[in-house]
């Protein structure tokens, strides 16, 4: 389903803070709820899988604070 833009007199500083304060802090609880699964009554894991998983997070931080840093202005030309 399409998701709705709605009109606001945000500018754009503020539309950043707003969405990425949230977004942040849904990264943040998202993360929380991972480390539940440090729990070794309930769950069972091996060091490989561990590494695996934060592999896979550092890399996708890595990607993300590019995009920050480094954004891509691709310029069409004829």
């Amino acid at each position: 389903m399409p998701r709705k833009r709605i009109l606001t007199n945000e500018n754009k500083r503020e539309r950043f803070l707003r969405l990425a304060s949230h977004r942040t802090q849904d990264v943040l609880n998202r993360l929380r709820v991972l480390g539940n699964c440090a729990n070794h009554s309930v769950y069972e894991y091996s060091k490989d899988d561990i590494d695996k998983i934060f592999s896979a997070l550092k890399d996708q931080l890595k990607t993300v604070e590019a995009k920050f840093h480094f954004p891509k202005h691709k310029e069409f030309k004829l």
